[in-house]
């Protein structure tokens, strides 16, 4: 008896995965990430002639909480129109029986692959504070993330950043479309440790349980680890943004190994990130805005909320934000005094 091998298993079991396109307006290109509960493809959209990202389930005939939660995931997206997040175009079903949805192919990296070579703490400061703008827009239309991290922000060619994999959302109001009800939207959803992130960039790879929604372990507020589902709210995705802050600000772009070696932060950042990543919700920044408002007033050289100022402290921030005023003084009292000097010699 002659048994197959992995490699021959692996490709018999990828081609039984690709999607049956007949009678859409799709044309397959190739396979581009998995997710937790599907696979991505470019895709071309033959009617419109560009490419397009499309989501499908990774197994015929899923069954049906799994096709609802796809389904629930294309409508949060759809009500979202910000230019930080990834527009859906058309959802529905194909051949083989499986759901999709498609959405703006985009192209660029990771987050945590982008910032590698930027040095500049203003730089990655700016970045963060595109993404809080998507997410602030996404709690005014009641949604949470649930799942923000450095593999769900993407960074496009021409500096657009994007917040990607709404598939963990939670809607503030309840307001789920009724169709889409079968899907348990606090299902526990756990990272798979030890699994790293295929060469297309895809996140790692997730299994799902009953019961509580989870995020990705060192992101996830601990309100959101313990299953606390019923009282979350925007204060956990600060807790995300808090977290994601600090491995802007720490990761070191010189080092070999990016996780090993850290910079030191400011005192006014490092209490900007303590706030926001308070084990207690209360004690974090109440909306998104109010974090951003405080990365914003530091990088205007002005004090920040979150941080009690010494006296000296204060001098040197005055210092830094007047510098060249300063020293534009100082040059001229200098060249004062000497040319007193020099005239009464």
């Amino acid at each position: 008896m002659k048994f197959l091998s992995d490699k021959t298993i692996e490709h018999l079991r990828e081609a039984a995965e690709i999607p049956d396109l007949t009678g859409t307006r799709y044309r397959l290109l190739e396979r581009v990430a998995r997710g937790g509960m599907g696979v991505v493809y470019v895709a071309e959209d033959e009617k419109l002639q560009r490419r397009v990202a499309l989501k499908v389930l990774d197994v015929p005939c899923a069954d049906g909480d799994l096709a609802n939660r796809l389904v629930r995931e294309a409508l949060v997206l759809a009500r979202l129109e910000h230019p930080g997040i990834v527009p859906v175009h058309d959802v529905g079903t194909l051949a083989d029986g499986r759901v999709f949805y498609t959405m703006k192919f985009v192209q660029g990296q990771r987050l945590d692959q982008y910032i590698e070579p930027v040095a500049s703490v203003t730089d990655r400061l700016r970045i963060f504070l595109r993404i809080c703008d998507a997410v602030a827009f996404a709690h005014a239309r009641g949604v949470l993330h649930r799942d923000i991290k450095p593999a769900n922000i993407m960074v496009g060619p021409f500096g657009e950043v994007l917040v990607m994999d709404w598939g963990l959302a939670k809607l503030l109001h309840g307001d789920v479309p009724s169709h889409s009800q079968g899907a348990d939207p606090d299902a526990t959803i756990f990272e798979k440790p030890g699994q790293p992130a295929d060469s297309s960039g895809a996140a790692k790879t997730m299994v799902t349980g009953h019961g509580t929604v989870m995020g990705t372990p060192g992101y996830m507020s601990p309100e959101q680890a313990r299953g606390d589902v019923e009282h979350l709210d925007a204060r956990s995705d600060i807790f995300s943004l808090g977290a994601l802050l600090r491995f802007l600000l720490t990761t070191d772009s010189k080092a070999a190994d990016t996780a090993a070696e850290k910079r030191r932060l400011d005192k006014a950042l490092g209490a900007i990130c303590a706030k926001a990543t308070a084990a207690i919700p209360s004690d974090r920044y109440s909306s998104v805005q109010e974090l951003a408002l405080d990365v914003s007033r530091y990088l205007d050289g002005l004090s920040v909320a979150a941080h009690r100022e010494s006296l000296f402290e204060r001098l040197a921030r005055f210092y830094r934000r007047y510098r060249f005023f300063i020293l534009l003084i100082a040059a001229y009292l200098v060249m004062r005094v000497l040319i007193l000097y020099l005239m009464h010699r």
